[in-house]
Protein backbone atom coordinates (compact mmCIF):
# COMPACT_ATOMS: atom_id res chain seq x y z
CA UNK A 1 0.00 0.00 0.00
CA UNK A 2 1.25 3.45 -0.98
CA UNK A 3 0.59 6.02 1.52
CA UNK A 4 1.66 9.96 0.85
CA UNK A 5 1.66 12.05 3.76
CA UNK A 6 1.03 15.82 3.77
CA UNK A 7 2.14 18.63 6.10
CA UNK A 8 0.06 21.37 5.13
CA UNK A 9 1.84 24.89 4.67
CA UNK A 10 1.35 28.25 2.32
CA UNK A 11 4.75 28.75 2.50
CA UNK A 12 6.30 25.31 2.23
CA UNK A 13 4.27 22.05 2.20
CA UNK A 14 6.18 18.84 2.66
CA UNK A 15 5.49 15.89 1.32
CA UNK A 16 6.23 12.01 1.75
CA UNK A 17 5.56 9.02 -0.06
CA UNK A 18 6.29 5.49 1.76
CA UNK A 19 5.01 1.72 0.80
CA UNK A 20 4.52 -0.68 3.04
CA UNK A 21 4.82 -4.62 1.68
CA UNK A 22 3.80 -7.05 5.13
CA UNK A 23 5.74 -5.46 7.87
CA UNK A 24 8.00 -4.05 5.74
CA UNK A 25 7.99 -0.29 5.13
CA UNK A 26 10.09 1.39 2.32
CA UNK A 27 10.65 4.68 1.52
CA UNK A 28 9.90 6.05 -2.32
CA UNK A 29 10.37 9.78 -2.46
CA UNK A 30 10.06 13.09 -0.26
CA UNK A 31 9.86 16.62 -0.71
CA UNK A 32 9.03 20.25 0.03
CA UNK A 33 6.57 22.09 -2.34
CA UNK A 34 7.70 25.88 -1.82
CA UNK A 35 5.29 28.44 -3.92
CA UNK A 36 7.29 31.73 -5.03
CA UNK A 37 7.48 33.80 -2.17
CA UNK A 38 6.41 36.93 -3.98
CA UNK A 39 3.45 34.85 -5.40
CA UNK A 40 -0.17 36.77 -4.31
CA UNK A 41 -2.31 33.61 -2.02
CA UNK A 42 -4.67 32.63 -4.93
CA UNK A 43 -1.06 31.97 -7.07
CA UNK A 44 0.16 29.97 -3.75
CA UNK A 45 -2.58 27.76 -3.68
CA UNK A 46 -3.08 27.22 -7.48
CA UNK A 47 0.64 25.84 -7.32
CA UNK A 48 0.13 23.93 -4.24
CA UNK A 49 -2.91 22.02 -5.91
CA UNK A 50 -1.47 21.20 -9.30
CA UNK A 51 2.42 20.32 -7.38
CA UNK A 52 0.31 17.92 -5.06
CA UNK A 53 -1.85 16.63 -8.04
CA UNK A 54 0.98 15.90 -10.17
CA UNK A 55 2.54 13.59 -7.41
CA UNK A 56 -0.50 11.96 -6.80
CA UNK A 57 -1.11 11.37 -10.70
CA UNK A 58 2.74 10.38 -10.98
CA UNK A 59 2.73 8.01 -7.28
CA UNK A 60 -0.63 6.66 -7.13
CA UNK A 61 -0.72 6.50 -3.25
CA UNK A 62 -3.49 4.63 -2.08
CA UNK A 63 -4.39 7.04 0.88
CA UNK A 64 -3.15 9.99 1.79
CA UNK A 65 -2.72 11.06 5.41
CA UNK A 66 -3.05 14.93 6.57
CA UNK A 67 -2.40 17.04 9.57
CA UNK A 68 -5.31 17.38 11.73
CA UNK A 69 -6.27 20.87 11.79
CA UNK A 70 -4.79 22.98 15.69
CA UNK A 71 -5.72 25.72 16.77
CA UNK A 72 -2.92 28.70 16.14
CA UNK A 73 -2.39 31.94 17.89
CA UNK A 74 -2.70 34.04 15.11
CA UNK A 75 -5.92 33.96 13.42
CA UNK A 76 -4.15 35.27 10.44
CA UNK A 77 -1.66 32.74 10.05
CA UNK A 78 -4.77 30.38 11.05
CA UNK A 79 -6.85 31.33 7.95
CA UNK A 80 -3.83 31.50 5.55
CA UNK A 81 -2.83 28.09 6.35
CA UNK A 82 -6.45 26.49 6.40
CA UNK A 83 -7.17 27.82 3.15
CA UNK A 84 -3.54 25.98 1.98
CA UNK A 85 -5.04 23.06 3.52
CA UNK A 86 -7.94 23.36 1.69
CA UNK A 87 -6.40 23.48 -1.83
CA UNK A 88 -4.43 20.34 -0.77
CA UNK A 89 -7.66 18.53 0.20
CA UNK A 90 -8.77 19.58 -3.17
CA UNK A 91 -5.93 18.13 -5.01
CA UNK A 92 -6.59 14.74 -2.80
CA UNK A 93 -10.50 14.38 -3.79
CA UNK A 94 -9.76 15.18 -7.28
CA UNK A 95 -6.91 12.50 -7.58
CA UNK A 96 -9.55 10.27 -5.75
CA UNK A 97 -7.42 9.45 -3.01
CA UNK A 98 -8.82 8.41 0.64
CA UNK A 99 -8.01 10.91 3.41
CA UNK A 100 -7.03 10.17 6.54
CA UNK A 101 -6.38 12.89 9.72
CA UNK A 102 -4.08 12.80 12.54
CA UNK A 103 -3.13 14.71 15.07
CA UNK A 104 0.50 16.58 15.53
CA UNK A 105 1.08 14.76 19.32
CA UNK A 106 -0.33 11.62 18.10
CA UNK A 107 2.35 11.52 15.28
CA UNK A 108 4.87 12.76 17.46
CA UNK A 109 4.50 10.30 19.96
CA UNK A 110 4.04 7.36 17.59
CA UNK A 111 7.40 8.50 15.84
CA UNK A 112 9.43 9.31 18.82
CA UNK A 113 7.37 7.84 21.87
CA UNK A 114 7.00 12.02 22.90
CA UNK A 115 4.32 13.43 22.13
CA UNK A 116 6.25 17.10 22.44
CA UNK A 117 9.01 16.12 20.17
CA UNK A 118 10.88 18.86 18.57
CA UNK A 119 11.30 18.92 14.51
CA UNK A 120 15.20 17.65 15.17
CA UNK A 121 13.80 14.53 17.31
CA UNK A 122 11.52 13.97 14.49
CA UNK A 123 13.58 14.29 11.45
CA UNK A 124 16.42 12.07 13.23
CA UNK A 125 13.44 9.40 14.07
CA UNK A 126 12.48 9.37 10.46
CA UNK A 127 15.78 8.58 8.84
CA UNK A 128 16.72 6.38 11.48
CA UNK A 129 13.10 4.43 10.73
CA UNK A 130 13.45 5.14 6.78
CA UNK A 131 17.30 4.09 6.61
CA UNK A 132 17.55 7.45 5.06
CA UNK A 133 21.34 8.35 4.34
CA UNK A 134 20.57 11.74 5.37
CA UNK A 135 18.02 13.70 7.13
CA UNK A 136 15.09 14.95 5.49
CA UNK A 137 13.93 18.69 5.23
CA UNK A 138 11.35 19.81 8.40
CA UNK A 139 8.59 19.74 6.57
CA UNK A 140 9.35 16.55 4.56
CA UNK A 141 10.13 14.47 7.94
CA UNK A 142 6.67 15.78 9.69
CA UNK A 143 5.06 14.39 6.21
CA UNK A 144 7.05 11.13 5.88
CA UNK A 145 5.86 10.94 10.04
CA UNK A 146 2.41 11.13 9.39
CA UNK A 147 2.48 8.34 6.63
CA UNK A 148 4.92 5.88 8.92
CA UNK A 149 2.15 6.59 11.90
CA UNK A 150 -0.61 5.71 9.32
CA UNK A 151 1.82 2.43 8.38
CA UNK A 152 1.81 1.49 11.93
CA UNK A 153 -1.84 1.95 12.98
CA UNK A 154 -4.13 3.72 10.51
CA UNK A 155 -5.95 0.62 9.42
CA UNK A 156 -6.37 0.05 13.33
CA UNK A 157 -7.45 3.41 13.80
CA UNK A 158 -10.45 3.30 11.45
CA UNK A 159 -11.74 -0.38 13.06
CA UNK A 160 -15.29 0.60 14.16
CA UNK A 161 -15.29 0.55 18.02
CA UNK A 162 -18.48 -1.76 19.47
CA UNK A 163 -19.75 -2.07 22.69
CA UNK A 164 -19.78 0.37 25.51
CA UNK A 165 -16.06 1.74 26.57
CA UNK A 166 -15.25 1.30 30.01
CA UNK A 167 -13.46 4.22 31.45
CA UNK A 168 -10.09 3.69 33.09
CA UNK A 169 -11.21 4.67 36.54
CA UNK A 170 -14.28 2.51 36.12
CA UNK A 171 -11.73 -0.54 35.19
CA UNK A 172 -10.26 0.13 38.64
CA UNK A 173 -13.38 0.27 40.98
CA UNK A 174 -12.59 -3.57 42.30
CA UNK A 175 -9.00 -2.05 43.20
CA UNK A 176 -7.53 -1.15 46.56
CA UNK A 177 -5.00 1.50 45.87
CA UNK A 178 -2.14 1.17 48.18
CA UNK A 179 -2.83 -1.94 49.64
CA UNK A 180 -1.71 -5.69 48.39
CA UNK A 181 -3.51 -8.43 49.33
Amino acid sequence: MRILGVDPGSGATGFGLIERRGHTVFHLCHGVLRPPSSATLPERLRFLHARLLAIIEAEAPRVAVVERVFLASNPHSALVLGQARGALLASLGAGGIRVAELAARQVKKSITGNGAADKAQMQAMVQRLLSLEVAPPTDAADALALALTYAQAGPLAELPVRGRRRSRRRAMTGLVLGRTR
